[in-house]
Order: C-alpha cells, then structure tokens, then sequence
C-alpha cells in the first residue's frame, strides 16, 4: 500500500517563510502536504510528477475577483476558474453584492446567497468564496447569521455607489442598488455596517481575527464634478480623460473618511482595495500612522501594476479605479517593494466584448468597467522580480499566504505539512507574449495584449489533483466552497 498519493520531484519550493527556494521533494496525501523532503522515495507514492526544476509557489489566493458580475454566474464561474487555474490561482474570492449586474436582485442575503452557493457548486475548477455587500438596513441585520451559517466573514462597502453607478453617473441609486425608498447608501449608511461588523466580531470573539471589511474607496462627489468637467472639455474620451474623471485625490478623501469612521466604530480589520495612485498610498500609510490601532491592509492589482493609460490595449482597460500614469504605477512599485502593500490580487471582471464596449465604441465613458486578470497575476509577478529586486519570498506572501491569513483560510497559502497541496509549478526562463485569444477566460480582449511577461505558469495543483497543464484545464471541475475560517 503506498504511503502517499502523489510525489513531486525535482521542484525548487518557494514558502512565504524562508529567504530562498529549497530543493525538496514535495509528497502529498488525502490533498494535503504530508512531507517536504529531499530524496523521498518515489515507490512510496502511487504517482509522481517531474517539476523540472521549476518553482513551486503555493498556490495564488486571488482575494478579489467578480464573479457573475456580468455573465450568468454559473457559465462565468465555469469558464473564469479555467482563468484561474491558467494563471496558477487556486483560491478565488468573489465580491458578491445585491442590485444591477450580479444576481440582478434586491432582497435578503438569507435567500439570495443559497442561490450563488448552488449556481456555483459543481462549476468551479478552484477553491472559492464571497465577500458580501450589505447595502440595505436588513442586510445589517443577517451579517452574524451570514457568518455563523455560511461561513461569510468578509464584507465590501462601494463608498463610490452614494451618487454614481458602476461605470459613470447614476440617477437613481435606489433603482441601481435595489434597496428600498427611504434608505441612503451613504457614509451614514458606512458607519452602521462597520457597527454591525464590530458588533458580530464581539460576539464571536474565538473567530473575530478572520472578520473584515474591505472598502473600495472613491468620492462620489469628486467623481462626479471631474466627470462632468473632462466630458466638457472636448478632449479625446480615453484612458487618460476616465483617469482624470476619477481623479486620485478622491481615492486619498474616501481612504481618510474610511479609516476615522473605522476609528470612531472600533472596528480593527479594514482591507483598502486595489489601491491605484501615489496619493492613495500616501493616504493610506499616514492613516495607519494616525490610527495604530486599526489593522489595515493594503491591495493593489495586477493590472495597476503592468498596465497604464498608454501602455493598455485601448478602452478596454476601463476599470474602477482606473489605471493611471506610469508614474503612479511606479510608486505602488516602490511602496510594494517597501513592504507597504499586503497583497496582490486580480480583480477579475469578466466582461465579454459585446458588453464592454458602447457606441462610439472609442468612447470610454460608454465602455462597462472591469477586465479579467487572474491569468496573467503570478506569472507577472515573478516576471517582474528580477528587474525590481522582488524575491521570490516576497511573492510567496503577497500573492497567497497574506491574503488566506487575512480571511480565514487557515488552510490554504503555504507550502507546509498539513496544509492544502495548492501548488503553482512556474517556469521563470520562461518568456511569452500576452494574447487575448490564448487565455482561458470567455473575454476576447485584455488590455495586457502585447506585453511581454517572462515567467510562465506551467502547471497547477488543487489539492494534490494536476488541474491545469500543457495550456488547458485537466478533468471536471473539482473546486470547493471556502465556509471560513477553515481549519
């Protein structure tokens, strides 16, 4: 009777706790980690698999992505988990909100979130969770049995939703959202879910380190007034006007307006998404100065990272916030590389060429917002390591272990006995040029289309099962709803 269920040979092991990669064999059972060792002896195992030298990261933890945003959610779950798995990303958490877009529904998390649960089962070929928004008083309310029954111990506030829709200026934030006439999705509103957040975590003090709130943060007001004035000016209607139109200031105004009310709520865990410009940066570093007490964390994307507003395959890399100069693009570099961001994620939005693009279709305040991303994530972290002196370490923590500690994934983000054997084989010789048509994901456009990432994932693990491999997805889809924390 063999001892273990698979051994992979030959890999350089990266873990998010020691300084260089080691040249160990890794052996795995029941989908975990069983051993890390150096020579393990292959009859022991009922298969083996040849690394060839390749790295081996744990596997990504994507902590924020969009599933169903704009596709049915059980197609986009099947075909954006092929896009993960491409990219190495072997857990993937998805915000989840009521209203337009998404479910398309108003009403009780208690009877929508079953819904997302059974159009996702059965679907995915990654691990998976949600984040949930709650938008209306009632929402307030569920949050400890959203918790306690489905194992939902993140939520999302859209500070941005008070007086602008998804993509551009809304008349009617009741008809966006779908919360009932008489109730304002303002920072009023902000203030009582983080009360309501606080006031869960209390109660489930054994697991209040895993509850958070994340916030992506711009002013809706700001946003607004700029719009208006770059739609005036006569200018070209492209990436750089839709970066003027949400400028950075209003990132620093709202990541200042989050952090006092965070303050004021008591609330500790608070997670800055996908933060984009210098300004925000600073704002978010001399607010973790002025409130110590606050355990913030800061996000940046992969596409904030790579992309700008003249490198990106046109409009369609509108995405809020949007991308902005290489400049600022160079900063969040410099604060990554100080260690002042917690992680990397994709913000994967599916958005299908038909639907993103309106008419004129050069017009970037008639194009959906949002743009897929997981399968470029690791690949183009690693590809950017040797030129920004980002070790392989750094990575390890940035794109997985952080982020599984951060919610509750206690068994996911390492390469370590008894965790998960998510495993992301990359080959960092490796070079290729980003095409559209290539990728897993149902979108036919990316605005990475022409760069050039020098590292490749090759193959990828969930639980010990190879469920990516010579470009394509391996068997069924085998992926597992996250009830966090985990064991």
């Amino acid at each position: 009777m063999s001892t273990y269920d698979l051994i992979i040979k030959n890999a350089r092991v990266v873990k998010h706790d020691h300084e260089a990669p080691l040249d160990v064999d890794i052996a795995i059972k029941d989908g975990k980690i069983a051993k890390l060792e150096a020579g393990l002896d292959v009859s022991q195992a009922k298969d083996t698999f040849d690394a060839g030298g390749k790295l081996a990261f744990p596997g990504v933890v994507d902590g924020h992505q969009h599933w169903g945003i704009y596709n049915p959610l059980a197609t986009d779950v099947a075909s954006e988990s092929k896009a993960c798995a491409q990219g190495g990303v072997t857990t993937a958490l998805s915000y989840m909100r009521t209203g337009q877009y998404y479910m398309n529904k108003g009403g009780s998390y208690l009877d929508i979130y079953p819904e997302v649960l059974d159009q996702s089962a059965g679907n995915a070929f990654v691990d998976y969770a949600y984040h949930l928004a709650p938008l209306t008083t009632a929402h307030l309310k569920e949050i400890p049995e959203l918790i306690s029954k489905f194992g939902v111990n993140s939520f999302k506030i859209f500070m941005f939703y008070g007086s602008y829709g998804l993509h551009g200026r809304s008349t009617s934030q009741n008809e966006f959202l779908m919360i009932p006439e008489g109730e304002r999705y303002d920072i009023a509103h902000f203030e009582f879910v983080m009360r309501a957040i606080q006031d869960a975590r209390v109660k489930m003090p054994e697991i209040a380190d895993t509850i958070s709130l994340s916030l992506h943060c711009e002013t809706a007001e700001i946003m607004t007034a700029y719009t208006k004035m770059v739609e005036e000016s006569g200018r070209p209607k492209d990436l750089e006007a839709y970066h003027l139109s949400r400028p950075p200031h209003s990132e620093g105004l709202a990541i200042t307006i989050a952090s006092y009310l965070a303050h004021e709520t008591e609330l500790p865990n608070i997670n800055l998404l996908h933060l984009t410009s210098f300004k925000a940066i600073d704002a978010a570093v001399k607010m973790s100065k002025a409130f110590p007490h606050v355990n913030f964390r800061r996000e940046v994307t992969i596409g904030h990272l790579l992309a700008d507003i003249k490198n990106s395959k046109g409009i369609g890399g509108k995405v809020n916030p949007p991308l902005r100069p290489r400049e600022d693009v160079e900063a969040l570099w410099e604060h990554l590389l100080n260690g002042e961001i917690d992680w990397v994620a994709s913000d994967h939005a599916c958005c299908r060429d038909e639907l993103k693009f309106g008419t004129p279709k050069e017009d970037v305040f008639m194009a959906k917002s949002g743009f897929g991303g997981a399968e470029y994530l690791l690949a183009g972290l690693v590809g950017e390591s040797k030129r920004r002196k980002l070790s392989y370490q750094k990575i390890a923590q940035i794109s997985s272990w952080n982020t599984a500690q951060r919610f509750g994934l206690k068994n996911k983000g390492a390469i370590a006995v008894g965790y998960d054997a998510d495993i992301a084989l990359v080959d960092p010789n490796a070079s290729y040029v980003v095409k559209a048509e290539e990728s897993l994901s149902t979108q036919e456009y990316t605005p990475f289309e022409g760069f050039e990432i020098n590292a490749k994932v090759t193959d990828t693990f969930l639980r010990g099962s190879r469920i990516f491999g010579d470009g394509n997805v391996i068997g069924n889809p085998t992926g597992q709803y996250q009830s966090r924390p985990t064991a």
